[in-house]
């Protein structure tokens, strides 16, 4: 089943969001409400930012995950041995923020975290009684005033021909929040796979979203609602010289939000970044 390319704007855009969901574990918004100017003002600003010189004031802080992340720390996916090809700051709303990126990274945050709630009312509307019947509180209600929704500003640099056999730029992986919201990257190279199924790309289109289930909401739907394994490639041609830049917001839900009778938002959490090796 292909990821579904919905109109945000469609009478039956929150069927056809969640039958994707369902499916495959994403969907594809065009003619969403995030200004896209602002993204792209973002985009420019932090590439800027990246290959500047003045990261190393705002490493991030091993104990809140809060900052710059380096190439040479970045994350190793589960099950792999080798670091992705990236690196990326972490954004939170109480965390360091370089002065001339603040604003714009902080109204993005409530913009679009204001807009996943609305998508998280869509897909508990579509869940079955008895699985919706079992969630501790409404979806939309467990990321409000949560410290833990991370914009994340990833940069993927140019490849330069030295990079170790088999490293990609972001292995294949399984986000751990609720639903992850993603403007369209500055190049392509996102795939997924879903279910019985092989690795296909997500739609690129400029100015559209792309959605996708995490663990947590795979956990707090029983696994209704798939995580699904997703990866970025290293892209070849023209775009093998060019930085990516991506900008996921997870959304994360408060840390005493009940998910299962296994996890909590904040066990589930302090597990997966263990597993992960950027936490001890």
């Amino acid at each position: 089943m292909p990821i579904q390319t919905v109109d945000y704007s469609a009478h039956d855009a929150p069927q056809r969001f969640v039958q994707s969901l369902r499916d495959t574990g994403f969907a594809v918004l065009r003619n969403h409400p995030l200004p896209q100017a602002l993204i792209e003002r973002i985009y420019a600003r932090w590439l800027d930012f990246f290959n500047g010189d003045d990261k190393a004031p705002y490493r991030f802080d091993p104990k809140t995950q809060a900052g710059w992340f380096p190439p040479d720390v970045s994350e190793t996916a589960k099950g792999h041995a080798l670091k992705d090809l990236k690196e990326y700051y972490h954004v939170y709303t109480w965390g360091p923020i370089p002065e001339s990126l603040k604003e714009d990274a902080l109204a993005y945050h409530a913009e679009a975290s204001h807009f996943a709630a609305t998508l998280l009312s869509w897909i508990e509307a579509a869940l079955p009684a008895e699985i919706a019947a079992k969630l501790s509180q409404p979806l939309s209600t467990m990321i409000t005033d949560s410290p833990f929704t991370l914009l994340r500003v990833l940069r993927y640099p140019p490849l330069t021909g030295d990079e170790p056999a088999g490293a990609l730029r972001a292995a294949a992986h399984e986000d751990i929040n609720l639903i992850t919201v993603l403007p369209a990257a500055t190049g392509p190279g996102l795939e997924v796979k879903p279910r019985g199924g092989d690795w296909t790309p997500v739609p690129f289109e400029s100015g559209a979203l792309v959605i996708n289930v995490g663990d947590m909401l795979q956990e707090a739907t029983g696994g209704y609602l798939p995580s699904t394994p997703h990866r970025v490639l290293n892209p070849v041609g023209e775009f093998a010289s060019q930085s990516r830049i991506s900008l996921p917001l997870f959304l994360h839900p408060r840390g005493e939000v009940v998910l299962s009778e296994r996890h909590t938002a904040n066990s589930y959490l302090e597990e997966r970044l263990r597993e992960l090796g950027v936490k001890k």
